[in-house]
């Protein structure tokens, strides 16, 4: 959105009075997001992007969450929603996001696992939005084929899909609300608490698929997932769980690469938002495809 009409928005919806600031804060594939402060008190604004991807996201369902979130201290508390969801206005959250190298330490190994227990508590809001790695897939491959992106390796597509194909078999987990898109700049240390910002990708999964995000997300080496596994469970991990983790953790990778192919498409994406621009998009998508071709590092 243009500045004006951000603000022309934030007037109409924004509680108070007074005169409102506006600062953008970044841009991702879906939305377009603020900090807002009017009357001495700041609030996040998220609006969906114009030149959106087609990722069959459910705006509505989204603000279910939240609602479901925010009530629990897990997420910013919602102030306003439009009828789709496509603007989303929540109290802004003080505090800081933890530097990469806190997501190893043991105790905040512990807090995410809590943390993610919690999340994974929520009601899942009805009809569920139920997303599968193959399915993940299958949504970024249709996007990616309606797009100018140059085409994909097909042999790391056919491996994708074989493993998403051994994830779905049993033994299967009941489907939580999981975030899947957990990352340290999505996570605010408040003062009483953590608090998780950014949900549009939130969908019922099994409640691996998240501990493989963090994982994935963070650089997490083995030894630090099998520790967020055992305390995510509160007891020794099965090693079918541990190789389900590590299947996860291969997909959750793929996907982010089919992310980035496709972030590197979208007009005006680019160069904005916390990813550094399409050069540091290409890097890490580089990066992912050669995390990708090694198989090994994910044996069980």
């Amino acid at each position: 959105m243009q500045p004006p009409d951000v603000e022309r928005l934030c007037r109409s919806i924004v509680p108070g009075a007074g005169s409102v600031q506006v600062q953008a804060l970044g841009a991702g594939l879906l939305s377009e997001t603020y900090k807002v402060t009017r009357d001495g008190a700041a609030y996040a604004l998220k609006v969906a992007a114009e030149h959106r991807p087609e990722l069959g996201m459910d705006r509505a369902w989204e603000v279910r969450v939240l609602e479901r979130a925010g009530g629990a201290g897990l997420a910013p508390r919602l102030v306003y929603s439009d009828a789709g969801g496509a603007v989303v206005l929540a109290r802004w959250v003080s505090g800081r996001p933890w530097l990469s190298q806190e997501s190893t330490l043991a105790a905040n190994i512990r807090s995410i696992a809590g943390l993610l227990r919690q999340v994974h508590a929520l009601a899942v809001p009805a009809p569920p939005r139920v997303v599968s790695p193959l399915q993940w897939i299958a949504i970024y491959g249709t996007a990616l084929s309606r797009s100018s992106a140059p085409p994909g390796d097909p042999a790391l597509r056919t491996a994708a899909v074989t493993r998403a194909q051994q994830i779905a078999e049993p033994p299967l987990a009941a489907g939580v609300v999981c975030h899947s898109d957990l990352h340290a700049m999505n996570l605010i240390r408040g003062a009483e608490s953590l608090i998780l910002v950014d949900w549009e990708y939130a969908h019922v999964a099994d409640p691996l698929w998240d501990l493989a995000g963090w994982s994935a997300n963070n650089d997490l080496e083995p030894g630090a997932q099998w520790t967020l596994l055992s305390d995510y469970l509160q007891t020794t991990p099965a090693q079918q769980d541990w190789r389900r983790l590590r299947l996860f953790l291969w997909l959750y990778d793929y996907v982010c690469l089919l992310w980035c192919r496709l972030y590197l498409t979208v007009p005006g994406e680019q160069g904005r938002g916390g990813q550094g621009g399409a050069q540091g998009i290409a890097e890490r998508a580089r990066l992912l495809d050669a995390r990708l071709h090694l198989p090994a590092h994910y044996a069980a």
